[in-house]
């Protein structure tokens, strides 16, 4: 399975556990605007963590600020 397939799997699946609806996880897509709260992003991220066994994010000084670009940083992390 892909880096990407992985990553929509997990925001559909805490979606679903937190009873928000996701909107399309398009590249272009605003992360601030796919429908889910705080809590369900930190749970987002924290799957992602246990999954790839990294935190992507460690270190940077920005966010990203859509989808294609969050699945970026999680695809040119070393593995």
């Amino acid at each position: 399975m892909s880096v990407r397939a992985v990553i929509g799997d997990i925001f559909s699946q805490v979606a679903i556990e937190q009873q928000r609806t996701l909107s399309q996880l398009s590249d272009s897509a605003k992360l601030i605007e796919l429908g889910l709260d705080s809590l369900s992003f930190a749970l987002v991220i924290a799957r992602l963590e246990d999954t790839f066994g990294f935190d992507p994010f460690r270190g940077l000084d920005y966010f990203p600020a859509t989808f294609g670009e969050f699945v970026k940083l999680f695809e040119a992390y070393p593995r």
